[in-house]
This record gives structure tokens, sequence and C-alpha cells, in this order.
């Protein structure tokens, strides 16, 4: 008899603005970290590998995020800052 493998889902936190006493976040040159939105997501030490990487594939694809942070805790806990560039219009309507 064999059983599935339990599934450890990844945790994910949306921020509009740099998380609080993460002042270094890298940027490119001429950007803010105000320019950027930022997704942390928390990863348990069970997660296996293959399915880490094909969510964050997956995210990066569809959601248009980028890796902007990777830390490896002692315990075995991965936290990963994703970040997307917020695109900001200003109205033309005015302008007629």
């Amino acid at each position: 008899m064999t059983t599935s493998p339990r599934r450890y889902p990844s945790a994910a936190v949306h921020v509009l603005v740099a998380p609080t006493g993460v002042a270094d976040l890298p940027v490119e040159k001429g950007r803010r970290t105000e320019d950027y939105e930022y997704q942390i997501v928390t990863i348990p030490r069970r997660e296996s590998l293959a399915s880490v990487r094909s969510n964050l594939a997956e995210q990066a694809e569809y959601g248009r995020w980028e890796l902007a942070r990777t830390r490896v805790y002692i315990g075995g806990e991965k936290k990963v800052w994703l970040r997307r560039r917020i695109i900001r219009v200003s109205s033309t309507l005015g302008m007629l």
C-alpha cells in the first residue's frame, strides 16, 4: 500500500511597498523600492525542490514576477522575495 506524498503549500504575503526592515532589496539603477510591489513566499523545509521550482517558474511566467532575494533559515525554511514593477499611467483624457 502506497500513500501519496503530503503537500506542504507555501504561504505567500503580498505587499505593495518594501517590507519593513528590508530597505536593501536590489533595485535597478535609477529606481526606488516604491516603484516595485513585492510578494514574500515562505517555503516549508519539507517541500520538494521540484515543486518549489515549478511554482516559482509559474509565478514568474504568468504573474510577471522576478526573483529579488532568497533566504534559507536555520530550520530549513526558505523565504523568497519576488518583485514586479508598478506601472503608473497618467490619464490623457484631459488633454482633448
